[in-house]
């Protein structure tokens, strides 16, 4: 099994709609009047969610009628957020196979298919023309990315001068040693974690400049441990994450949690441009 055939099977296997689907009737969702926004527990499948999300969309200078590159799309939350918010246009791209599946089905069901589109593919190898995008993103993709510097060359390349590039991804900490299983790996297998710091040099060697790190880590830990409590409590709701991460999720969430504390991971956004 190929490396990237290995990650694609960690994030999803089978008919990921199906259990979407299913979540929704349970929850008492009308897949036939669904809106994004009662899609967002689960639509946005990265760390934090719909909140770390919309942090994202407030540090971007997203245009009406702008063209973006979403990489590493997921289920397309994100992209149809931005679409409908900035009323630009998305295009994603994932490894996973039945997350670009879910990613259009979903999209048809709130009836975005003219805003927003999705394909199945590699962000070290992007199907995309040069300079084709007024501006890119990837959330929480980078962990699971072998070659950064393939990954941000390609992401340079298909950004128009000016264009900016935003990524937000769980570092490496002053520690090291993650303890597993965590969201983007089983056991540890498949991540390539790097520290912030050697992320912006990378980004730097790429071509970007105007590099803007934020340290997330703080609301990320609130975050992960707002969860645990709600399981603890009793009051996970039906319609959420957990129906991606699987029968791990609760002890991947308190993993994600004691990593930032014991400073083995370092959350951080990161927004930069390429030079006009």
């Amino acid at each position: 099994m190929t490396d990237a055939q290995a990650i694609s099977d960690h994030w999803g296997k089978g008919d990921v709609y199906s259990r979407i689907l299913e979540a929704m009737k349970l929850a008492g969702i009308d897949p036939g009047s669904v809106t994004i926004e009662q899609l967002a527990p689960v639509d946005h499948f990265h760390a934090r969610g719909f909140p770390a999300t919309v942090e994202l969309a407030d540090a971007l200078p997203i245009k009406d009628g702008d063209r973006l590159v979403d990489i590493g799309c997921g289920i397309g939350g994100p992209a149809r957020y931005l679409a409908k918010r900035f009323q630009c246009h998305v295009e994603g791209i994932d490894i996973t196979a039945p997350f670009v599946d879910a990613a259009n089905k979903l999209t048809a069901l709130v009836g975005m298919e003219d805003e927003v589109k999705f394909r199945h593919g590699d962000g070290q190898k992007l199907p995309y023309d040069d300079e084709e995008f007024d501006g890119g993103y990837t959330q929480h993709v980078t962990m699971n990315v072998p070659d950064r510097n393939v990954f941000f060359a390609e992401s340079f390349r298909v950004l128009k001068p000016g264009a900016f590039f935003a990524l937000t991804e769980h570092g490496l900490g002053e520690v090291g040693d993650p303890h597993h299983p965590v969201p983007w790996s089983e056991d540890g297998s498949g991540a390539y974690l790097m520290r912030p710091e050697d992320t912006v040099a990378l980004l730097r060697n790429a071509g970007f400049r105007d590099i803007d790190v934020t340290d997330t880590g703080e609301k990320y830990l609130q975050g992960y441990k707002a969860v645990i409590k709600l399981v603890e409590d009793g009051d996970a709701p039906v319609f959420g994450t957990h129906i991606l991460l699987g029968k791990q999720a609760p002890q991947i969430v308190r993993n994600a949690a004691r990593n930032i504390e014991e400073r083995r991971t370092h959350p951080v956004q990161i927004v930069c441009f390429k030079p006009k």
